[in-house]
């Protein structure tokens, strides 16, 4: 599979910020594409982090601050993917419309449509985008250890996250196959839940076998792979100009480490995966405009937004500015997820500037 740099990344990514009005099914907009997977948290309160995809049918949401199985109810089900954004549950107020309470939502594109893939030894159901490197895939557990899942990508992802539908108490579990760290055989050896701050996790919940092209392959655990139980899996795959996943080592000085990118990020997940208690933290380039970078939401709690110097988006990475340990332990290994506002230089020779 061939992968091209990506001129315009917020065709396939973008960050939409709104305040809450109280009303039921409201219509958020302003997105520029209709959404395929949306992330909504609440800045100002102490709601859970709502995700919505296409491929769930039933439009239930997950939160990744928890280990709940999918919220069925209404005030959990997202009405509707638009065409320039979403539509919200049709209940006035609820976690993701409260009035006056300030929300950010983080949206990508797949597909727009859903296929049958039956590359891997159980079916599942896929929205995949080759150009954009990310891929959607539901499927059912069989409880057998080596079962494979297609994910629909054309190559070996370099981040793959799941999330057990049916059950509570199981915990997001993401691999990320590129990466050989923590004393891990390979890439599909050690995990980290994305729910809880532990570091690196050495489990057999991908079989301690490596992805391909075309397949992800489950051990037996019930986080990944319950006979019956329904699963979500979001899959992606670096892409010049867009996309990078990768991680980073902390020098615990001020004078922290340049992460090269090869673009100007306009999202950036990270978490230090060496050492315990230690949250999942998010940026990006709406809630900040400018550096430094110190509007941090917490994907694996339900916490308000807080405001704690960590970095600088530059033209082609970013660039660590504190010692703190959530970002800058010396020694430690942090892995980072992180998706563009423009690529440092365009396919047409277009660089981009500074902020």
């Amino acid at each position: 599979m061939a992968y091209t740099t990506i001129n315009k990344p917020t065709d396939y990514f973008n960050t939409k910020l709104y305040t809450g009005d109280g009303t039921s099914s409201r219509a958020i907009t302003g997105v520029g594409f209709q959404p395929d997977w949306v992330w909504v948290k609440g800045r100002s309160s102490t709601y859970y982090h709502g995700l919505w995809d296409v491929v769930r049918t039933n439009k239930s949401v997950l939160y990744t601050n928890a280990t709940d199985a999918e919220d069925t109810t209404t005030a959990g089900t997202l009405t509707s993917f638009d065409s320039d954004g979403f539509t919200l549950p049709n209940v006035s107020g609820g976690f993701v419309n409260n009035s006056g309470t300030t929300y950010a939502s983080w949206n990508w594109l797949a597909s727009n449509t859903t296929a049958s893939n039956t590359d891997g030894s159980i079916t599942s159901s896929v929205s995949a985008n080759t150009t954009s490197g990310f891929s959607i895939v539901s499927y059912t557990g069989n409880g057998s250890a080596g079962a494979t899942i297609g994910h629909g990508l054309g190559a070996i992802p370099d981040m793959i996250t799941v999330k057990n539908r049916s059950t509570s108490s199981t915990n997001w579990r993401s691999i990320f196959p590129n990466m050989v760290l923590g004393g891990a055989s390979n890439g599909a050896d050690y995990n980290l839940n994305f729910n809880t701050t532990n570091p690196w996790n050495d489990g057999t919940e991908f079989n301690d076998t490596m992805p391909t092209s075309s397949v992800f392959t489950l051990g037996t655990a019930g986080d990944v792979n319950t006979n019956g139980d329904n699963y979500i899996a979001y899959c992606w795959k670096n892409i010049k100009g867009y996309s990078k996943i990768g991680s980073y080592t902390g020098n615990g000085n001020a004078d922290g480490t340049f992460v090269y990118t090869g673009f100007k990020p306009a999202f950036v997940m990270f978490k230090n995966s060496t050492t315990g208690s230690t949250n999942w933290h998010i940026v990006d380039n709406k809630r900040d405009t400018f550096n430094i970078v110190d509007k941090l939401l917490l994907p694996n709690t339900n916490g308000a937004e807080i405001t704690q110097s960590a970095l600088d988006l530059t033209s082609n990475g970013f660039k660590i500015r504190v010692t703190n340990g959530f970002v800058n332990t010396s020694g430690d290994n942090y892995i980072y997820m992180a998706f563009a506002e423009h690529p440092f230089v365009s396919s047409t020779g277009t660089p981009t500037t500074a902020r």
